[in-house]
């Protein structure tokens, strides 16, 4: 600095002067960075604190209870460790599931959400907080909603800069596809695993950036975690190779690449196997090759890369061509290996699940017990704009951003949004792997189109304050918006001049600044297109925040096992069946007794009433499944002897017709009727539908379908209740007309509760039937003998 400032022709005094000029300009901007890294922190805390706040209308509105099915099962199993440890889970054996079967725990289960809140409880624990580990359960999810939106803010920034970061972190805050598998009493695996899936990917897009070990090992460890956590770990190993393929090809290839994916796939192959869950699947399923191919090909990349750059020309290409077609018979005998191990497999190495997403028709041919779960049905266009609402609308100007400004974090958010939109669209469960894309993307569109309105405001208004003092010409385009940060200020002398055109005072330009650069070197929007475009924004924004509230409070917010319904003087009364239900269970049955009921509710019943039940939401045994819905599907008599044959002590079944509940099972009786079929060739559909085609209960309803214990469970005393309750007799409010067999009687079991609406049913199966029908006669065959005997003693008495 002061060899240039002799070049400039600078006296003593002159330096001193421009040294002390320097110094303040020095200090401001310290002092800006301090205040700009204080307002960052606040507004992250803020959005943390929001993403928690924003989750806990469940327990404002009813209380702090486990929602749905599937996290009754997780709380059950925390319960257990928090009891006798982390070890003796693993070797865990439930023998009151899947009876007579059991089901061994540490084998079949993600530890990851059960780990997390059983170390929380003990934390709490030891510093002498006394928490139910019911409360830690509660409200795991909501705290980790607020981590999620700091790596979703982690991960925009790597790309495009603190703007869009915070951005970013404010609608993963508070996006409703993820409120919905994450509010306060929601202790579902999406709970902790979509945190894990975000934060897998923000530190390897650290990594390839940064080319450091440490955030390598991070990121093998966030990996570990995920793949604890959720199955959905495969759409990480997938993503991933295609990223890393797609740079080789591109000629983004480097060494920060290969620190970030090579460790991955070896340490984190590993680690993955160490899973009982996983096991050795990590290696031997079809899922997992895409990974192992990218890896190959990377070395052999980095190869040819280090060979070109320590040989000649003609060495090199002697060499390559060698090494390639060595390279090419070993590649030829691997790839014959693998694709004769997957053609032994019927399925191809894949699960079934995962070729469910790969053939959306899959599941419905050939597994309908996946089918059958409303989740894994494909989306409508409605429930994106339910679960994103306006962030749909940026999501391709984001990829746009994207594309016209590439980098690799920038590549990367291309496929991630390219993939997830896919496979969002073969299966809604999958909307919660799309939000995080959507918010990045939509946080880098919006980013980008706020930046370029603020600089051509400020453009403007340089140019307004110029030509008012007449000192400068007018600023014609945004880049010496983004470049200078303040003007020179004139001086008389001529040395002065010819200095500041030597060295003009420029201030270091922040990421922000880098960030508007999208509009740099072109003409600024109108003052009146500007200021328009950030009002439409704000309201678009604004609009969402609504949307998010109201999605949290009134839609995802009601738990299944409580429910409410409004009143006209604007107060709610509270269903409170499925409770009421399961402690009659667990209060008047004996403690080893079996009870029956469609998988739905089987993680409910064990968790809740503490009983032994046949099937559960863990699927794992399709046959087993399969002879429920033989029995709910079969006649009485029938369904008694397959019940008794597996200890069956009680049946309860679900059943809204009184008070218009839709989620029963005689709405779900279809899928019943289709799993059994799959397993027992008797069972056929067709003859369930009127006509073959229409499933109905009504007078047009089949024989065979009005003679199924599910109707008979549903519908028994049905026609008193209904005439009571609708005044109309028989009239189903779910079905919307009267039912088709309105004397429903039941001679092999016996009803022992039915709740106070109505919406659980349960039946004692009887040690003996009341009679017999088919060793008793009939009343038809009664009066046909007396007949008999009539005549008989008239001819005698004749003679």
């Amino acid at each position: 600095l002061h060899a240039l400032w002799q070049q400039a022709g600078l006296t003593g005094d002159q330096y001193a002067g421009h040294n002390e000029r320097d110094s303040k300009l020095q200090q401001q901007q310290l002092v800006g960075r301090i205040l700009a890294d204080c307002i960052k922190y606040i507004t992250l805390l803020c959005i943390c604190v929001m993403s928690v706040s924003v989750r806990l209308f469940s327990v404002v509105k009813y209380e702090s209870v486990i929602h749905e099915f599937d996290p009754y099962f997780n709380y059950r199993v925390t319960q257990f460790l928090t009891k006798d440890g982390f070890y003796e889970l693993w070797n865990w054996f439930d023998d009151r599931t899947w009876y007579p079967l059991g089901r061994v725990i540490g084998g079949t289960v993600y530890p990851g959400l059960i780990f997390t809140a059983g170390s929380i409880y003990k934390i709490l624990h030891a510093l002498n907080i006394p928490v139910h580990v019911q409360e830690v359960c509660v409200f795991t999810a909501p705290f980790f909603s607020a981590f999620c939106a700091l790596a979703c803010y982690g991960l925009v920034r790597e790309v495009r800069g603190v703007g869009a970061g915070l951005l970013a972190a404010m609608f993963m805050g508070m996006v409703p596809s993820y409120i919905s598998r994450s509010v306060a009493g929601s202790f579902d695996n999406e709970g902790v695993a979509i945190f894990a899936l975000v934060n897998v990917f923000y530190l390897f897009i650290k990594t390839v950036n940064t080319g450091s070990l440490k955030w390598a090992t991070l990121l093998v460890v966030g990996y570990g975690y995920m793949v604890m956590s959720w199955g959905g770990y495969s759409f990480i190993i997938n993503l991933l190779p295609i990223y890393c393929l797609a740079c080789i090809f591109s000629g983004r290839l480097s060494s920060r690449l290969y620190v970030a994916f090579a460790p991955l796939i070896v340490i984190g192959t590993l680690s993955t196997a160490s899973v009982p869950v996983v096991g050795f699947n990590a290696v031997l399923m079809s899922e997992h090759f895409g990974a192992f191919f990218a890896f190959v090909v990377l070395h052999v990349a980095m190869l040819v890369r280090f060979l070109r750059s320590t040989l000649g020309a003609r060495q090199f290409l002697v060499l390559v061509t060698s090494m390639l077609t060595a390279i090419g018979i070993a590649s030829a005998v691997g790839l014959s290996v693998v694709v004769g191990y997957v053609l032994r497999s019927p399925t191809l190495g894949w699960t079934g699940r995962s070729l469910s997403l790969l053939d959306p028709t899959y599941a419905s041919r050939f597994i309908p017990i996946i089918a059958s779960v409303s989740e894994h049905q494909p989306p409508n266009w409605s429930s994106y704009i339910m679960d994103l609402h306006v962030l749909v609308l940026f999501v391709p100007a984001g990829l746009i951003a994207c594309f016209t400004r590439r980098s690799d974090g920038a590549l990367f958010l291309i496929f991630y949004g390219i993939t997830a939109v896919y496979f969002s669209g073969v299966m809604v469960r999958l909307m919660l792997v799309l939000a995080p894309a959507t918010c990045c993307l939509a946080a880098v569109a919006i980013s980008d189109l706020l930046y370029t309105c603020c600089d051509s405001i400020k453009a403007h208004a340089r140019n307004l304050r110029a030509f008012t003092h007449g000192k400068a010409k007018p600023q014609r385009n945004l880049e010496s918006v983004a470049e200078t940060s303040e003007p020179s200020p004139p001086g008389p002398s001529p040395s002065k001049a010819r200095a500041q055109e030597i060295t003009p005072v420029k201030s270091k330009p922040s990421k922000a600044s880098k960030a508007s650069s999208v509009g740099n070197g072109r003409q600024p929007l109108a003052a009146v297109a500007s200021f328009g475009m950030l009002l439409l924004v704000g309201g678009l924004l604004a609009l969402y925040v609504l949307h998010c509230i109201h999605a949290s409070a009134d839609m995802y917010s009601s738990p299944s096992v409580v429910i409410q319904s409004p009143r006209p003087d604007g107060s709610v009364y509270v269903f409170d069946d499925f409770r009421e239900a399961y402690a009659w269970m667990r209060h008047n049955t004996h403690p080893d007794c079996k009870i029956a009921s469609w998988w739905d509710y089987g993680y409910q019943t064990t968790a809740m009433a503490n009983r032994t039940i046949i099937v559960d939401n863990n699927t794992w045994n399709t046959s087993h499944i399969a002879t429920v819905g033989r029995a709910m599907s079969s006649p009485e008599a029938k369904a008694w002897q397959i019940y008794r044959s597996l200890d069956v002590e009680y049946v309860f079944v679900v059943f809204g017709g009184v008070i218009g509940y839709p989620s029963d099972d005689i709405n779900k009786f279809l899928w019943m009727v289709r799993i059994g079929g799959g397993t027992y060739p008797e069972i056929k559909e067709p003859d369930y539908l009127a006509g073959g085609q229409e499933y109905r209960v009504d007078a047009a309803g089949t024989k065979t379908m009005l003679n199924t214990l599910m109707y008979k469970m549903s519908y028994l005393d049905f026609a008193e209740e209904s005439q009571i309750s609708t005044g109309q007799r028989g009239h189903d409010r779910v079905r919307n007309y009267v039912v088709g067999k309105l004397n429903v009687r039941l001679n092999y079991f016996e009803e022992v509760f039915t709740s106070q609406h109505w919406m659980m049913r349960i039946y004692r199966v009887r040690d003996k039937p009341l009679r017999d029908p088919s060793s008793s006669p009939s009343s038809k065959d009664l009066r046909t003998k007396a007949k008999a005997k009539t005549k008989g003693r008239a001819k005698t008495n004749r003679a």
